[in-house]
């Protein structure tokens, strides 16, 4: 629970997640943000002139088979996949530091962030946001315009977004619910979960093998075989759309039965969990329903 504060002109944001940057642009608070991490790129101005106090894993070179032992080692010796750099944050200080604990792999925890932020002797606050549903998501907003002064702002933007939502709701209604199935992560396959089943529903299809509001899991390509997909999208997690691409190439191999299979820019519209995965359910439906998609978010391999 954070305490809505009035809204001060000289807040210092400090932003952990690249969704949380996001929001805080949705906000209009680009101008607050002093730090940011590696991985934020949306928009694309995010990292520029702002400190980047997040560092993570260098994975250049790596497929995602190599990743995945990466990251599995990592945790398993109990050493860190993201960094906070301290020193940084001791320059930028932040008044408010956006984090979570959603996701030991996708971002630096809220208990190391409270850990440096005491040694550095910062008493900035700490937000953590941890949405598991489509609602948590938008409720996270409200949460960082809470923090930020910006509570009118948030709660128009939700309304926004929940009009959109509501919209396409509309546009699928009585359409028959091809099955889909969303992959996080190709080898070893992961099946989408939080939130992605809800934007697949929202988009008029039925989500197979996933569970709405909970974790992603590991599964197998019997599994997803004998669950009869007819659409397969691929949405690598930390991956671009031409990376996620060569993916669903492979998919392809995996999966000959499956009558569609494609591509979509995971970053940006299925697993950071911001405003953006509105878009997310609109590309869904357009690509389950045969309306427009934007080509830059979607690309069909089959």
């Amino acid at each position: 629970m954070v305490r809505a504060r009035r809204y001060d002109p000289a807040v210092r944001i400090a932003s952990l997640l690249p969704s949380a940057t996001e929001i805080v642009y949705a906000l209009g608070l680009a101008d607050h943000l002093v730090g940011v991490t590696f991985e934020c790129d949306h928009p694309a101005d995010a990292r520029q002139g702002r400190a980047i106090v997040v560092g993570g894993l260098d994975t250049h070179g790596l497929d995602s088979a190599g990743i995945d032992a990466l990251v599995r080692a990592k945790v398993a010796a109990g050493e860190d996949l993201y960094t906070l750099d301290e020193a940084a944050m001791r320059r930028v200080r932040p008044d408010v530091v956006l984090t979570q604990d959603l996701c030991r792999v996708c971002a630096l925890p809220a208990g190391e962030v409270d850990a440096a932020l005491e040694r550095i002797g910062c008493d900035a606050t700490v937000v953590t946001l941890d949405p598991h549903t489509l609602d948590d998501v938008l409720a996270t907003i409200v949460t960082v315009g809470d923090a930020t002064g910006r509570r009118a702002e948030a709660e128009a933007l939700v309304a926004g977004l929940r009009e959109r939502l509501a919209e396409v709701r509309r546009a699928v209604a009585g359409r028959p619910a091809p099955r889909v199935f969303v992959l996080e992560w190709p080898d070893p396959p992961f099946v989408a979960g939080h939130w992605v089943p809800e934007l697949v529903e929202a988009a008029g299809g039925d989500a197979v093998l996933a569970r709405a509001g909970e974790r992603s899991v590991e599964t197998t390509w019997e599994q997803i075989r004998d669950a009869r997909p007819e659409v397969v999208v691929v949405a690598s997690c930390g991956f671009d759309l031409e990376a996620t691409a060569e993916h669903a190439a492979v998919v392809g191999e995996r999966l000959p039965d499956v009558g569609a299979i494609w591509a979509v820019d995971a970053n940006a519209v299925m697993v950071r969990p911001g405003p953006r995965l509105v878009a997310g359910v609109e590309a869904l439906a357009g690509l389950l329903h045969g309306t427009a998609i934007d080509p830059t978010v979607a690309r069909p391999l089959r």
